[in-house]
């Protein structure tokens, strides 16, 4: 039996075993700018980031 030589840590293991998720994240559509994202996260759309249709941060206002 395959014993480790050195112990592989818990961040290590688990990086490992997340790339499932890369190819399987829905898709929607934001209801204020027509751009497609990804289910409860945050998007940047011409110099503002929105979550759930509304805007979070505007970079263009502080510039």
């Amino acid at each position: 039996m395959a014993h480790p030589k050195h112990k592989i840590s818990k961040s290590r293991r688990d990086k490992r075993r997340t790339h499932y998720k890369a190819t399987s994240m829905p898709i929607a559509t934001d209801s204020s700018t027509g751009m497609p994202h990804i289910l409860h996260r945050a998007h940047w759309h011409e110099g503002k980031l929105y979550y759930k249709g509304k805007v979070v941060i505007d970079k263009t206002a502080t510039a």
